[in-house]
C-alpha cells in the first residue's frame, strides 16, 4: 500500500546530547574528519547505512542508544571538543581577517548548482563541485561569502544500466526535512519568500533553505511551495530539465530571486551588505538586473545604475565553446520584463539590449546569458591560463578593433578543496610528518610553493599507502559492480566472478567524468587489440576503473556509455576494466585516491579547466592526460605524462582520435606501465614513488582551492569592493555621462599624421626613435583619451606580437589645424622584423582597462602605407 500522506520524524535528543544536532546541521562535518568520527562513533552500523549523513542517522538511533550515549562521560567529553572546535571555527579570526588591505565587507557567489556532499546531492558535475569547493575554501580562509543557489527537489538524476547497458535515469524525490538544511524564518516564525512576477498577473514564490557551510551560509531557493500553481511548483524540479522557458524561469529565480534572499537574510540575520556580487557562469546573470532595479527606486537613472553595478560585479566563464552557453529567443525574454511581467519599471529594450548578439558573427535575435554577464560586470575571469586565452577569443566580437589578448577577460586557474578531497590516510601520513595543526593549515591556507617536507617521507611508507587506497579502492568497485549487476537483473549465482575482478598490486587508471562527446569516453576503445594487451599483459597489467554520466538529453552520449559498457562485460577482460554507474561525490572520494593514473584525454582546447586530476594528484596519484585546462598550464615530466594531441584546423576528426589514441597507447606501453613495475635496489618502484612525491611536493600546493579563494579575493573582490565604494550616485551619473559622450564623439576621433625620426626601414638594436603625432579627437580633450604607440614584433601580414604599449604625451595646444599633437620615444629593443603603430583609446580613473567600451581608434590605411615603417 502507498501512504497517502508523508512526514518526517524527527529525533528528540536527551538534552546533553543537543550539540549533535548543530554539528549535523553544519556542513563542516563533510571534510572535517573528527567530526565524522564523533559521528560514526554513535552506531558504527547505522553510520554506514546512512551512507555518512548525519541527519540521517540520528533520525534512525533508537532512543535506548541515545539515552546510552547521554550517560557517557567519554563520549559527552568528545561531543564538547568536537562541538567547542566547531564555535572556534566559526567565529574565530582566519586569514582573511588577518588582511590590512581594505577587503569587501561580503560577497554574494551565486551559482546554478552546489556540490557540497553527496548528502545534499544539487549537482551535476565539475561546475557544482568548483562552487561548493570555492564555498568551502572561503570559509576555511574566513571570507564573509554568501552563496546562493536553487533547492532542487529532484536534484540531478541518479544513473542506472539496463542489462544490455543502456542508461537509465531515476529521479527520486528529495525532502527538504530530510536534508542538512533548515528554513530560513521571518521573526514571527513564517517561513522568508521571495516572489517574481510572471506575464498575466500571476507570481512565482520560492522559500529559502539555508544550509551552513561552515562559516559561509548558502541560500537554496525553492518554489515547490503551496503558494504556487503546480507550472510554478515545477521550476525547482529538478537540475537543467525542462524546456527553454522553464530554463528562463530558473534562472530569473536564481539571479532575481537570488538578491531579494540576499537581501532578506541581512535583513533577518544583520549579515554586512555584500560589496561584491560573483556570478559562476552565465545562469545567474540576471541578478545584474536586480541590482539595477534596486538603485532605480533608489534614484539613480537606468545608466548610472548600470555603472553602479558593473563595478561590483564578477562574472566567470567556465565553458570553452559558444554552445554550452544558455541563449533565449528575444521574444521569450521580453514576455517576461516589463510593465505586465517582472522589473516594470526597466524599459525591456534597454534589458534585451544587454544580452543580444549585436557584433559581428553573433546572432541577433538570441539572448546570450554568458554576454549580459559580461557586460553587466566589470571584471570577468577564465579557470585556467589556456581557458582565459580561449574566452578571449570567443568573446572578442564584443570588444571590436582589439586583438584578442587585451580583450579584459583574465583567468583564475580553479582548485580543489583538499580536506575534502584527501583521503584520510593520506592526511594521517602528513600529520605525522609535520603535525594535524601544520597539515591542517597546508590543506586549507596553502601558500607554499612547495610542501618540502614530502622528501622525509620513506619510499616503503609512501608505496605501503599507495597499496593500501588501491585496496581499498578494489573493494570499493567489487560492491558497486555487484549492486550494479543486480540492478541489471542478473542473479547473486551468476557473479562470482566479481570476487575476481581487479588486483591490488596491478598498475590502475581512473577515468570519471561527465559524458559530452569532448571528453571522448570511448577514445581508449579506439583499437581494441591493443587495449586488450594492456589489460592482459602477463607482466605489466593495467586495469581501468571508468564512470560517468550522459545527460538525459544526449542519446549520443548514452550510446557511448553503451559502447564502453558493453566492452567491459566482456569475460575476457571484465576482470581488468569496469564501468561503475551513478558516478557522484561518494564514488569519487573513493576513487581518486585508489588510483595511480589519472586518464584526461579531451578534445584540445576544449577542457576549460578539468579538476578532478587535481583532485587525485593530492593523493599520490599521476596524471596522463591531454595538455588541456589546468594541465596544459603546470604539467611537467616529474608529475606525469602529456598525451600528444593532433589539433590542427585541418585534421580530420576521426584522424585525430586514431592519431592521439594510438600516442596513448605508446605511452602506456613504453613510459608508463615499466616505470611502475621496475623495481630498484631495494625492491620498490623507486622511479615511480619518486614522481609521487614530486607531484606531492610541486603540484600539491598549486591545485588548492584556498590558493584559488585567495586569488579572487587579491585580484578580484578587493579591486570590485574599490570599484564599487568609488561608485555612488554622483559619481556613477557622472562616469554613465562621460560614457554616452566618449561614444557620440568616438566617429570624430582619429589618428591623422604619423612621423617619426627614422629615415631607413632598417636600425640597431637600441636605437630610439622619436614620434611626432597628430590626432584629431573631435568633441573630446586630451583628458578623455590616451594615444598610445604599440611595438613589437611582426608576422608576414604585418601583425604585431607580444606587443609593448607606451603612452605619448599631448604637446601644446590645438594646431591651426584643429588637431592635437602627442609626442614621444620608442626604443628597438628587439631584433627582426619590427613594426609599430599609433591608436587612441578612451581614458578614465574608474575604467577598469582601456579596452572596457570596446572603442579604439587607428590610422587609416592611406596613413599605414604612406607613414608606417617595419624595421629589419
Amino acid at each position: 500500500m502507498k501512504a497517502i500522506r508523508r512526514f518526517t520524524v524527527r529525533p528528540v535528543l536527551p538534552e546533553p546530547l543537543r550539540p549533535l544536532s548543530d554539528l549535523a546541521r553544519n556542513l563542516r562535518w563533510s571534510w572535517h574528519a573528527e567530526t565524522r568520527d564523533l559521528f560514526q562513533s554513535v552506531d558504527p552500523g547505522r553510520w554506514s547505512a546512512s551512507g555518512g549523513d548525519p541527519v540521517r542517522l540520528l533520525g534512525s538511533v533508537p532512543p535506548a542508544r541515545l539515552a546510552e550515549l547521554a550517560g557517557d562521560r567519554r563520549f559527552l567529553r568528545r561531543l564538547a571538543a568536537v562541538a567547542g572546535d566547531l564555535h572556534d571555527y566559526t567565529t574565530g579570526d582566519r586569514w582573511y581577517q588577518a588582511q590590512t588591505d581594505p577587503l569587501p565587507a561580503a560577497i554574494a557567489y551565486f551559482s546554478p548548482e552546489f556540490g557540497i556532499t553527496a548528502a545534499l546531492p544539487q549537482y551535476s558535475g565539475g561546475l557544482g563541485i568548483l562552487a561548493g569547493d570555492h564555498l568551502k575554501a572561503a570559509s576555511d580562509l574566513g571570507v564573509p561569502l554568501i552563496g546562493v543557489g536553487l533547492l532542487y527537489r529532484h536534484g540531478y538524476f541518479r544513473q542506472t544500466l539496463s542489462r544490455d547497458g543502456w542508461q537509465q535515469e531515476h529521479y527520486p524525490v528529495l525532502d527538504p526535512n530530510e536534508l542538512p538544511v533548515a528554513q530560513l524564518e521571518e521573526p514571527d516564525g513564517t517561513p522568508a519568500q521571495v516572489a517574481l512576477a510572471l506575464p498575466g498577473g500571476r507570481q512565482l514564490h520560492a522559500r529559502i533553505w539555508l544550509a551552513q557551510v561552515g562559516r559561509v551560509p548558502l541560500l537554496l531557493l525553492d518554489s515547490d511551495v503551496e503558494e504556487n500553481d503546480l507550472g510554478e511548483r515545477g521550476v525547482t524540479d529538478r537540475l537543467y530539465g525542462g524546456g527553454s522557458e522553464h530554463r528562463l524561469l530558473q534562472e530569473m529565480l536564481l539571479g532575481i530571486g537570488g538578491v531579494r534572499a540576499v537581501r532578506t537574510y541581512c535583513r533577518l540575520t544583520g549579515h554586512p551588505e555584500p560589496e561584491v556580487f560573483h556570478t559562476n557562469e552565465g545562469h545567474a546573470g540576471f541578478l545584474g538586473l536586480e541590482r539595477i532595479a534596486e538603485l532605480c527606486d533608489g534614484g539613480f537613472d537606468f545608466d548610472s545604475a548600470l555603472e553602479a553595478v558593473r563595478a561590483g560585479t564578477v562574472f566567470t566563464t567556465h565553458t570553452p565553446v559558444p554552445a554550452g552557453i544558455d541563449r533565449f529567443d528575444r521574444e521569450l525574454v521580453a514576455r517576461h520584463f516589463g510593465p505586465d511581467a517582472e522589473l516594470p519599471r526597466i524599459d525591456v529594450d534597454r534589458v534585451l539590449r544587454l544580452g543580444m548578439e549585436t557584433y559581428p558573427g553573433g546572432e541577433p535575435n538570441l539572448f546570450n546569458m554568458a554576454v549580459m554577464g559580461l557586460r553587466l560586470a566589470q571584471r570577468a575571469n577564465g579557470v585556467s591560463l589556456l581557458h582565459g586565452n580561449v574566452s578571449r577569443e570567443m568573446f572578442s566580437g564584443l570588444w571590436p578593433g582589439f586583438d584578442a589578448d587585451e580583450v579584459p577577460i583574465t583567468s583564475v586557474t580553479n582548485g580543489v578543496h583538499a580536506p575534502t578531497w584527501v583521503a584520510p590516510e593520506v592526511f594521517r601520513l602528513g600529520a605525522r610528518q609535520i603535525g594535524v595543526q601544520r597539515a591542517e593549515d597546508a590543506l586549507t591556507v596553502g601558500g607554499s610553493e612547495r610542501w618540502d617536507s614530502v622528501a622525509d617521507i620513506p619510499d616503503q611508507d609512501i608505496w605501503d599507502l599507495r597499496r593500501l587506497l588501491r585496496e581499498q579502492l578494489v573493494e570499493e568497485v567489487r560492491e558497486r559492480l555487484r549492486a550494479s549487476w543486480r540492478q541489471r537483473g542478473a542473479a547473486t549465482a551468476e557473479l562470482g566472478w566479481i570476487d575476481g575482478v581487479l588486483d591490488p598490486d596491478v598498475l590502475t587508471i581512473g577515468f570519471a567524468r561527465r559524458v559530452p562527446s569532448y571528453k571522448r569516453l570511448t577514445l581508449m576503445l579506439r583499437d581494441r587489440d591493443r587495449l586488450m594487451d594492456l589489460l592482459l599483459h602477463p607482466e605489466r597489467p593495467i586495469q581501468i576503473v571508468v564512470a560517468g554520466k550522459a545527460h538525459p538529453a544526449d542519446d549520443g552520449g548514452k550510446r557511448l556509455v553503451q559502447e564502453l559498457v558493453r566492452f567491459t562485460d566482456d569475460p575476457r577482460v571484465r576482470h581488468r576494466i569496469v564501468f561503475l554507474p551513478d558516478y557522484g561525490m561518494a564514488m569519487a572520494q573513493k576513487l581518486y585516491p585508489g588510483c595511480d593514473i589519472w586518464l584526461n584525454n579531451p578534445l584540445r582546447p576544449l577542457e576549460a579547466c578539468g579538476t578532478s586530476g587535481m583532485k587525485a594528484a593530492l593523493n599520490g596519484c599521476l596524471n596522463l592526460s591531454v595538455l588541456d585546462g589546468w594541465w596544459d598550464e603546470w604539467f611537467q615530466p616529474d608529475f606525469g605524462w602529456a598525451i600528444p594531441t593532433a589539433d590542427g584546423a585541418g585534421t580530420d576528426p576521426d584522424h585525430r582520435d586514431d592519431i592521439e589514441a594510438a600516442a596513448l597507447y605508446d605511452l602506456l606501453e613504453q613510459r608508463v606501465t615499466p616505470r611502475f613495475y621496475e623495481r630498484g635496489r631495494s625492491g620498490l618502484p623507486d622511479r615511480w614513488i619518486e614522481m609521487v612525491r614530486h607531484t606531492l611536493s610541486s603540484l600539491g600546493p598549486k591545485v588548492l582551492a584556498g590558493r584559488m579563494v585567495r586569488e579572487y579575493v587579491e585580484r578580484l573582490y578587493a579591486p570590485a569592493a574599490v570599484a564599487h565604494r568609488a561608485l555612488g550616485a554622483d559619481t556613477a551619473r557622472d562616469l554613465a555621462e562621460w560614457k554616452a559622450r566618449v561614444r557620440a564623439a568616438w566617429p570624430g576621433v582619429s589618428v591623422d599624421h604619423v612621423e617619426t625620426s627614422a629615415s631607413e626601414a632598417l636600425a640597431e638594436l637600441g636605437t630610439t626613435l622619436g614620434l611626432r603625432v597628430r590626432v584629431g579627437l573631435g568633441a573630446l580633450g586630451p583628458d578623455d583619451v590616451e594615444v598610445q604607440v604599440v611595438s613589437g614584433r611582426v608576422d608576414e601580414q604585418d601583425r604585431i606580437g607580444d606587443a609593448t604599449v607606451v603612452p605619448l604625451k599631448p604637446v601644446g595646444a590645438l594646431d591651426q589645424g584643429g588637431r592635437w599633437v602627442y609626442e614621444g620615444t620608442l626604443s628597438l629593443d628587439r631584433t627582426g622584423p619590427f613594426g609599430y603603430t599609433v591608436r587612441i583609446l578612451p581614458a578614465h580613473r574608474l575604467l577598469a582597462s582601456s579596452a572596457e567600451l570596446g572603442l579604439v581608434a587607428g590610422p587609416s590605411e592611406e596613413l599605414v602605407e604612406a607613414a608606417g615603417l617595419l624595421m629589419r
